[in-house]
């Protein structure tokens, strides 16, 4: 069973809530943080970025407690108000071309133990650890787990009529989001979602790994028994079917020993290369790759599939690493290499163009972009996919829902 709860959340007073909320903080520029900071007292990046102008010569401990004393400001100033009862959400976010909708509620920090919420992810352990130590100092979070669930009719034709109602807020950000959120108060309603998570066997984490691992990390070094919200962590429930997953782009600085001539001649003893010339190509299934080389692109399909039945094995981004990557061009560490580095495929692969003509980088590799299903059979066989495999969509608002610890 999925076990997941209400939670007596702190969010925005009516208002301000789209002056509040904010975008994670690594999306901003520098330039854009300082505009927003010196022009909006009222955005939540005043609270996670405190005295920002120095924050790059604090310690972490002290940045820790800027951030709970900015929070603490925040609230006592009516910037947040607390809902008198816990409560589920339902949230959408709706732009040009997507539309993601779902339950902001707590999940179960012994169901993350006991392998009830399934990982597909590998965690660095000094960012749990740092993270671990920001709820700790904090005593809050504002930055749910997305979590996927099973599509279902009923949930579906729920979440339709629910959207008839009333909303709590409805705003609209730079970014040309909308922004929708419903309060759920009611105990039949409440009782109604509970029930229905709890006929599901498992949920399985999206995006928020090391959140989910810190949480579980603070649960476990926790000495104060009394502390009932510990025992779960924010969770953003949204469907698997309307979960937007895209691939992570490879550019790497040089050839290693190869010159593009070379290169290009190890390449076709692997794959059948066919120069697309100024087409921006991408791949349009698994199996298939996209480079960016000396001014041109090309599409790379592979001449022989590995052998092998592990589904690991049979990932592009892995398939890329055994072939390429790491025999070629002597990349090791993925994670901690710096002559890789990793582009969303949600920009533009024109961005992996203007790296490598600038020369920042000497190739830039496009990859197929994997499904749910692969992620969750990963997960159902305890396995772990290759560092950034998938950059996934939604992204949560900073300040629009806090959990209190």
């Amino acid at each position: 069973m999925a076990k997941i709860i209400p939670i007596k959340a702190v969010r925005p007073a009516e208002d301000k809530v789209a002056l509040v909320t904010c975008r994670n903080y690594d999306d901003y520029s520098q330039a854009e943080l300082a505009a927003w900071l010196n022009f909006n007292p009222y955005s939540f990046l005043h609270v996670i970025h405190p005295a920002y102008i120095h924050s790059q010569k604090i310690s972490w401990d002290k940045r820790f407690k800027g951030v709970a004393h900015k929070y603490h400001d925040f609230k006592n100033d009516g910037i947040f108000v607390e809902e008198e009862k816990p409560v589920f959400y339902l949230y959408e976010i709706q732009s040009k071309t997507e539309s993601y909708t779902g339950i902001l509620a707590g999940t179960s920090v012994d169901e993350y133990n006991e392998n009830k919420i399934k990982k597909h992810e590998d965690t660095l352990q000094y960012r749990v650890d740092l993270f671990k130590e920001y709820l700790q100092q904090t005593q809050f979070n504002t930055e749910p787990v997305l979590i996927t669930y099973p599509d279902s009719v009923e949930m579906n034709t729920w979440i339709t009529l629910k959207k008839k109602s009333k909303p709590l807020y409805s705003f609209s950000t730079t970014t040309k989001q909308k922004h929708t959120l419903w309060k759920i108060d009611t105990e039949s309603e409440m009782d109604w979602l509970e029930e229905h998570f709890a006929t599901i066997p498992n949920l399985y984490i999206a995006d928020g790994h090391h959140r989910s691992a810190s949480a579980a990390l603070l649960h476990k070094e926790n000495k104060t028994p009394n502390k009932e919200n510990l025992n779960y962590f924010l969770s953003f429930l949204i469907s698997e079917s309307t979960v937007k997953i895209y691939e992570f782009n490879r550019v790497i600085r040089d050839l290693n020993q190869f010159d593009t001539t070379s290169f290009m001649e190890a390449l076709t003893s692997i794959f059948n290369v066919v120069c697309k010339h100024q087409e921006l190509w991408k791949p349009t299934e698994k199996g298939e790759f996209g480079m960016y080389i000396d001014g041109k692109f090309y599409a790379l399909f592979l001449r022989k599939k590995p052998n092998s039945s592990e589904i690991l094995e049979n990932l592009d981004a892995q398939i890329l690493y055994n072939q390429v990557l790491n025999p070629l061009l002597g990349i090791g560490d993925l994670r901690n290499d710096e002559r890789i580095d990793y582009i969303s495929g949600k920009q533009p692969i024109t961005t992996i163009k203007e790296l490598v003509d600038e020369g920042e980088f000497a190739v830039g590799f496009m990859l197929y972009p994997i499904d749910i299903s692969e992620i969750k059979t990963i997960a159902d066989a305890d396995l772990i996919m290759p560092p950034k495999s998938t950059y996934i969509e939604p992204k949560f608002r900073s300040g629009l829902v806090v959990y209190e610890l």
